[in-house]
């Protein structure tokens, strides 16, 4: 249902740009699914919006779990919000954003859904799309499976540097 919501957002007529456009602020009641240049956008917008309360919950949890020691010791040597936050915050959910980098890296390439549901992948291609195009209407499985030994060589390679990051002692 919120997915129904979402898309209904994009529409050029109905949705948050349509009704700006009513109410006089014009250029945002364009077709964001059926242009090039904003479709790949929109479908992330639209995929992203599945996890994003999951990655709030990560960094809330490790924000918390940043000891206050700290932050009183950073404004003892004078430290400002953006110093504290720069020195303290960000040291202190390393390991969370790292992890949360790494599996939003590795979540990308599971876009298929998204994309085939929305555009069916006429003004966004990507990986995956290109794999079920040339695989089933096309039949040409070879390439398809090259496609798809190439995801898994990216796949590879970010979980390659996963055990590089823990390999170097990071806790992530």
């Amino acid at each position: 249902m919120r997915d129904f919501i979402l898309l209904r957002t994009l529409s050029p007529t109905q949705g948050l740009g349509g009704q700006l456009a009513k109410l006089g602020i014009p250029g945002l009641d364009i077709a964001y699914l059926g242009n090039p240049h904003t479709a790949l956008l929109s479908v992330a917008f639209v995929d992203n919006w599945h996890y994003w309360g999951f990655l709030m919950v990560l960094f809330l949890s490790a924000i918390q779990n940043v000891p206050p020691d700290l932050y009183d010791a950073a404004r003892v040597d004078g430290a400002n919000r953006w110093q504290e936050f720069r020195h303290v915050t960000i040291p202190g959910i390393r390991p969370t954003v790292v992890f949360m980098l790494l599996m939003t890296a590795i979540w990308s390439f599971l876009v298929f859904d998204y994309i085939w549901i929305l555009t069916q992948g006429r003004s966004s291609e990507v990986l995956g799309t290109l794999v079920f195009k040339n695989a089933i209407p096309r039949q040409d499985a070879g390439y398809a499976a090259t496609i798809g030994l190439s995801m898994s060589v990216f796949a590879g390679l970010i979980i390659s540097i996963f055990w590089f990051l823990r390999r170097r002692g990071w806790d992530i």
